[in-house]
């Protein structure tokens, strides 16, 4: 009996000692919380980041620190963090602990094998067992971790002993919300953490990797321990709500007491939350409650920050073979995706910014070139283009796909700017530039707020190719175009882009003498645009039988070599002035070219004895069913009508010298002359001929616009030759010439001289095949020794290197009899492809310095075709 009664005193002296311990832990674990009574305790955080401690680099304590920040940006290609969400840095700073940052791959090997004993985790969960139930972290090592989380929680079960001393459903909902986030949050990172170990097992092949496979199963281990121990601790606070009666709770931990070993009656006898002590559990109830909500916030927190720092470990030691192959998937197209423009690109961006001088010069040339023709909109800055949005965002955020189609369209202005300039190397280069960031739209469907700048693009880099004499690359653009302007309609400038379609499209029906055959077949690679399913939606069906729709027109199965048949542009009474007015010209040339090529034709059948009547284009036919409206004649009428209207309701400063210079030598062309006169010609005939050639002398880069101007200045000094042989010969017939005579024909000398020596110079430049008239000197040894040869003309045209347009032959032969003029058009087709090369290289063209450009501009055409094939691709599918 004595013996008893000492074995029960030490026991009660024991749980005594040891219940107190366990109240100092837990008051002591709440003062450096810094929490007062029941309220949530505030957690002190690291100075360092996750990833900077991880990275042992020198962290500033910043919301994002600057490490973060700086990675954001490089990822991103920003140079500013200003309006980002402070979430997508990814910068998280944990609760402090009292160790140093967390080891590398060495200590994570090192330690792999003591992952149950000693690992930080159990570690924590010693600390953690130490506030919660008293029990000293140092002595817990010999029990596995099942039995420890029991042993340390065998009390916390007993809890609901008097009858919901938690009480209250908030509480019950929110530990509830706390054990679903945790165990979503454990089990879908250990799905994640095994997924992302078996695709490094299948490199474990490879040099290390077996250390690798060892780090990351310690990593499981120790999460899996970590999930186990805090689905154990909810499920111990959760039996206090389980059962109605005052010891189910109890029993709830006595169980988990029995799997994990001896000495839980001490720890609920130390509680006072068993029968011996119901009344000292109800006296600690708000303590209790707030230690353990304090408890599973930081067993959250704690298993957040592990499997957060395993996946960046995982990550980090993943093989530089995947890193490749995951690269090599991005750059679907072979172009500089996710890698940046290339250097070639990067060092020509400056001339792209507003206030760059090189820049704004090239830009200047293209303006007074092309542009000035076309009169195309402007292209937004990116200032421009973010507020256009149906939601502005900052210019520095803007996508990499539409800050390339916004650059591709400037560098395709500036390249044939410099072009015009005679810069044909930086032409070369900025032409490729426009082609790389072309390949950088083609990775994803076009914004449609970019789209028209991307068309634009695909239209100007056709027309420098074009320049080049590369027809064949052209029409491909020009199909690319249209393929994006069958998704433009009502959108402002489409109009404008469709008349210099047409336009310089009827520069290519000239030169290929409109003949379908001539044209290279580029349907494989790139297909034709679907027809239209309904084309009458327009109110000018009835009349033109064709709609005037951007999306009709492109898709139209007429128009996707070249446009022809009535002018789409011109019939649309919506259209601005000054785009009706050049679709109504290129109508006019393509008429006047049909008309050519019927008379060749015709002096070729009766040369032949046989002609051929079936060669009918839909511009003729299109011409004799509305003669009162389309003849050529009438539509040069009109389009001076559209432009004087234009002018009249512009307050712009420009002149449109381009347009007046085009108008007035359709207007020479097409008048009929007055044999009485001198030379054949009228007045106004002569007028405008002269006006033609002194706009190009005062305006030289006129010669570099879209469309057929060189050959119309070209056709304008061969007919002022023509005007000089007749005045020459009328002063040879005995005649004295009067003084008005005189100063004509000295004004008109000195108009062909100077018009003739500019298209000399200009010729030079062009290759070969894209050559008009090469002009005869002038005899001025008649003006001496006329008598001797009074028969001989001032300027033998005989000599003339003939265009190869059946067009601009007329203009020549014009006084010859119908079968001599089929000969030497003949004659001159075959000595054009002789006299070609001779030609060349008796001006000294070919030199170190063009095989150069040669060697360049082949180098070049290789992107070009990667392009194209990325494009036949996309479109074909």
């Amino acid at each position: 009996q004595s013996r008893r009664e000492r074995f029960s005193d030490t026991s009660n002296s024991s749980m005594k000692g040891s219940s107190g311990g366990t109240t100092n832990a837990t008051s002591s674990g709440s003062t450096n919380s810094g929490s007062g009574g029941g309220s949530s305790p505030a957690i002190a955080l690291c100075a360092s980041c996750d990833r900077c401690r991880a990275r042992k680099t020198k962290c500033d304590g910043n919301r994002p620190c600057g490490n973060c920040a700086a990675k954001y940006l490089k990822k991103h290609k920003l140079t500013s963090i200003e309006g980002i969400d402070l979430s997508l840095f990814e910068c998280v700073y944990s609760p402090a602990k009292r160790r140093g940052p967390v080891p590398g791959r060495v200590g994570q090997a090192r330690k792999a094998s003591e992952a149950l004993d000693h690992s930080p985790s159990n570690e924590r969960s010693g600390d953690l067992m130490a506030q919660m139930g008293g029990v000293n972290a140092t002595g817990l090592n010999g029990m596995g971790g099942q039995g420890m989380l029991g042993a340390g929680l065998g009390g916390m079960g007993g809890m609901g002993g008097m009858g919901g001393m938690l009480g209250g459903d908030q509480v019950t909902a929110d530990l509830l919300q706390q054990q679903a986030q945790l165990a979503a949050l454990g089990m879908g990172n250990r799905d994640d953490a095994f997924g992302q170990q078996g695709g490094a097992m299948g490199q474990g092949g490879q040099p290390g990797g077996q250390g690798q496979l060892d780090d990351q199963m310690a990593l499981q281990r120790q999460m899996m321990l970590q999930h186990q121990n805090v689905m154990a601790l909810q499920a111990g606070l959760g039996g206090q709500f389980d059962q109605n009666q005052g010891w189910g709770g109890a029993a709830a931990g006595a169980s988990m007491f029995d799997q994990g070993g001896a000495g839980a009656p001490g720890i609920m006898g130390a509680q006072g939350i068993g029968p011996q002590g119901g009344s000292a559990g109800s006296s600690s109830m708000d303590s209790q409650q707030s230690a353990a909500q304090q408890q599973l916030n930081l067993l959250q927190q704690l298993q957040a920050q592990q499997q957060q720092q395993a996946a960046e470990q995982m990550i980090m030691q993943q093989q530089p073979a995947q890193r490749q192959r995951k690269a090599e998937n991005k750059d679907d197209v072979g172009g500089a995706s996710g890698k940046g423009l290339p250097q070639s690109v990067m060092k020509h961006l400056p001339l792209l910014e507003k206030n760059n001088p090189g820049g704004n010069r090239l830009r200047s040339y293209y303006s007074l070139s092309v542009d000035e023709l076309f009169c195309l909109p402007s292209i937004p800055t990116n200032e421009e283009y973010c507020s256009r949005l149906p939601t502005p965002i900052n210019p520095n955020l803007l996508p990499r796909f539409d800050l390339a189609a916004l650059q591709a369209a400037r560098f395709a202005e500036i390249a044939l700017g410099a072009l015009a300039n005679n810069q044909v190397a930086l032409a070369l280069e900025l032409s490729n530039a426009t082609v790389l960031c072309l390949r950088e739209c083609v990775e994803e469907p076009v914004h449609p707020s970019c789209m028209f700048d991307v068309a634009r693009a695909y239209l100007l880099h056709g027309i420098f190719r074009s320049f080049r004499a590369d027809m064949v690359r052209y029409f491909k653009y020009r199909r690319v175009c249209l393929t994006h302007l069958s998704q433009l309609d009502n959108i402002e400038g489409v109009e404008s882009l469709l008349a210099a379609i047409s336009f310089h499209d009827a520069w290519a029906y000239m030169i290929h003498n409109a003949s379908e055959a001539a044209l290279p077949d580029i349907d494989n690679s790139i297909p034709p645009l679907p027809a239209p399913h309904n084309s009458e939606q327009n109110g000018d069906n009835s009349r033109f039988s064709m709609s005037t729709i951007p999306s009709m027109i492109a898709s139209n199965p007429v128009n996707q070599m070249w446009i022809q048949g009535p002018p789409p542009v011109f019939i649309n009474n919506e259209a601005p002035a000054l785009s009706r007015s050049l679709d109504a010209l290129a109508c006019a040339i393509r008429s006047c070219c049909d008309q050519a090529n019927s008379r060749f034709e015709g002096m070729s059948g009766d040369a032949s004895g046989r002609c051929d009547d079936n060669c009918v284009t839909p511009t003729t036919a299109a011409v004799m069913a509305n003669q009162n409206e389309l003849c050529s004649r009438n539509m040069v009428l009109s389009a001076f009508t559209l432009l004087q209207q234009h002018e009249a309701s512009s307050s712009s400063t420009n002149k449109n010298h381009g347009h007046h210079l085009v108008i007035s030598a359709m207007d020479a062309f097409l008048e009929g002359g007055d044999e009485e006169e001198a030379g054949g010609f009228t007045d106004s005939q002569i007028q405008s001929l002269l006006s033609v050639c002194n706009t190009a002398v005062e305006h030289p880069l006129l010669l570099h616009q879209g469309g057929p101007t060189y050959h119309m200045v070209s056709n304008a000094a061969i007919l002022l030759c023509h005007l000089l042989n007749g005045m020459h010969a009328n002063r040879n017939s005995g005649d004295s010439p009067g003084e008005m005579e005189t100063a004509l024909f000295e004004e008109v000398l000195d108009t062909f001289i100077a018009v003739r020596k500019l298209l000399s110079i200009h010729r030079r430049k062009l290759p070969v095949r894209l050559r008009c008239h090469g002009i005869p000197r002038p005899n001025f040894a008649l003006e001496v020794n006329g008598a001797d040869n009074p028969g001989a003309p001032f300027i033998d045209l005989g000599e003339t290197l003939m265009c190869g347009c059946r067009g601009c032959q007329g203009f020549v032969l014009m006084a010859c009899s119908p079968c001599v003029a089929a000969e030497r058009a003949q004659a001159a087709a075959l000595k054009a492809e002789s006299a070609s090369e001779k030609d060349a290289y008796s001006i000294g063209e070919v030199n170190e310095f063009d095989k150069e450009l040669c060697d360049l501009g082949v180098e070049f055409d290789l992107d070009d075709d990667a392009l194209l094939n990325v494009l036949s691709r996309i479109i074909a599918t």
